[in-house]
């Protein structure tokens, strides 16, 4: 990729100080959209922002098994491509995409499924509420598998040095959701009014909108993504190897979300 920094050459500082500054500016971007979802929920009521803080959790607790599949690929294919081990390099960003599609779709799956017993979790006192978390849930998670594979492209481009595609797509995907935040909650110009839901399809509408842009940026990609094959048969050793690597962390953000939930059940009991 022409944007691509080369990392095994040249001065370090340079190379790592144009790697990571648009790193740091897409997890400013990803917290901006977190504050423009509640920016818009706060106007609706505080019932809203309770069932959009309640179901968001289950959002936190999925970014572990996005984070699983994205840590290990994210290794795997930088040292692939350290060694001069190309085809290795396409193996791991396969397998690292087929887990995230299948975690994705399973999550997103049960999260449907299962929303009743998933909010009736926290013990929320509100109907209201109650019926808002639901229906959030469906939505953000039932759709989470692009959430899971625009974690998965942002690991694997930045591991060929690639940051800036991950920062342009989050960028693009922000606007998105600044503009459609506001016309699906409250029902702009030929929209109906959706509230809680209007929030909830707006969040999935954008990450969409990023994984396209990731796609398009991945098909002019020669090194890697022109020749991975989604549908051909799991490469075992690479995809134990890449859980291997993903689990402690992805272990370690599913814990910490997990006692977070714990604590947001006592407090709504009060």
């Amino acid at each position: 990729m022409k944007k691509s920094i080369n990392l095994l050459e040249g001065p370090i500082l340079p190379s790592l100080s144009g790697l990571a500054l648009p790193i740091m500016a897409t997890s400013l971007i990803q917290m901006a959209y977190n504050l423009t979802d509640m920016i818009w929920i706060g106007r609706v009521g505080s019932s809203a922002v309770a069932a959009v803080g309640a179901a968001g959790m289950y959002m936190w607790l999925a970014n572990g098994l996005a984070t699983l599949a994205k840590m290990g690929g994210q290794v795997k294919v930088a040292q692939a491509l350290g060694a001069e081990e190309n085809k290795q390099a396409v193996s791991y960003a396969k397998s690292a995409l087929q887990l995230g599609i299948t975690l994705g779709l399973i999550y997103g799956i049960l999260s449907v499924v299962l929303a009743n017993p998933l909010i009736d979790f926290f013990k929320l006192n509100s109907a209201k509420v109650v019926a808002d978390a639901k229906i959030y849930l469906q939505i953000t998670c039932g759709g989470v598998v692009f959430s899971f594979l625009n974690q998965i492209f942002t690991g694997i481009m930045t591991a060929m040095g690639n940051s800036r595609t991950s920062f342009v797509a989050t960028a693009v995907g922000l606007v998105i959701n600044i503009v459609m935040d506001p016309v699906l909650i409250f029902g702009i110009g030929p929209f109906a009014e959706m509230g809680v839901m209007g929030a909830g399809v707006a969040t999935v509408f954008a990450q969409m909108i990023v994984t396209a842009v990731f796609i398009l940026a991945a098909l002019k990609d020669e090194i890697i993504f022109q020749k991975v094959r989604l549908l051909e048969k799991v490469d075992r050793e690479s995809m134990m190897t890449i859980v291997k690597i993903g689990f402690p962390t992805g272990v370690q953000s599913m814990i910490f979300t997990s006692i977070s939930m714990i604590i947001a059940r006592m407090i709504a009991g009060f």
